[in-house]
């Protein structure tokens, strides 16, 4: 699927790797529904897209708030065709830590986002991308989301975090198997060590030790690299129900 003149819906798409393809795919000559929670840097990364962009604030885990961003992006571009799922969080915490087991709401906070939110805006803008006229490989739209490298080998501290984005590698090959039916494909791709901002808020001392920690190239990955992986999927028809890892070759250790 090509992605000019067609529309994307990009969560997490006010920074890092949900920016990197909301910008990318402008210059392919898409138009993107910018979602995210942050107002701020959600407006301003529209008005610097121009016309190409819209942005609504959208909490990804309330059906109200997608459904709202999903009817709005259509009633701006005329559809959806490409979906990107960035939004996500990453707050460490052990099962059992200095004040006692992990507080419950934690874990399942992590997983609302993280794995229920990616779920919430695939079946809410697959219902859209349906009623698109299929091209001539008989496709109707794409769907990448976003896992981790910490999906296969999570931290200490990641129990919630690797269980979230196991749960969005494992539900792939299944919503792809399904929406074969629709012409929509389903991919999810792993990143590893990627300088988003939770990263860049991290001393550069600190940001250099952990891009060493990469076999090769060691350096923290770059979110245009993310997003030029999300425009190869896009394009590639063969791309399917696959977890494809972005990560340099990296194995996480235990700590």
């Amino acid at each position: 699927m090509e992605l000019k003149e067609n529309v994307a819906i990009v969560t997490g798409g006010a920074s890092g790797l949900g920016a990197a393809c909301a910008r990318r795919f402008a210059l392919e000559g898409a138009n993107i529904g910018v979602l995210d929670v942050d107002e701020d840097k959600g407006s301003r990364l529209a008005v610097e897209l121009g016309t190409q962009a819209i942005f609504w604030r959208t909490d990804v885990t309330s059906e109200q708030s997608v459904q709202a961003a999903v009817d709005r992006t259509v009633a701006e571009f005329g559809g959806i065709h490409v979906v990107i799922n960035c939004a996500g969080v990453g707050t460490p915490a052990k099962v059992l830590g200095k004040n006692g087991p992990m507080a419950l709401e934690h874990f399942n906070r992590v997983l609302q986002i993280n794995l229920t939110g990616t779920m919430n805006v695939i079946r809410l803008a697959a219902a859209k991308i349906v009623e698109n006229t299929p091209n001539m490989d008989g496709e109707k739209g794409v769907v990448v989301n976003t896992a981790s490298a910490a999906a296969f080998d999570g931290q200490i501290g990641q129990a919630a975090y690797s269980a979230s984005k196991a749960g969005v590698a494992g539900m792939t090959l299944p919503i792809a198997r399904e929406f074969a039916d629709y012409g929509i494909r389903v991919m999810t791709i792993a990143p590893g060590l990627f300088k988003t901002p939770m990263l860049e808020s991290l001393p550069e001392k600190v940001q250099t030790a952990l891009g060493q920690m990469v076999p090769f190239p060691k350096r923290l990955g770059k979110p245009s690299e993310f997003a030029r992986l999300a425009e190869d999927i896009i394009k590639n028809p063969m791309l399917n129900g696959e977890t494809i890892r972005l990560d340099g070759a990296i194995r996480m250790a235990a700590k």
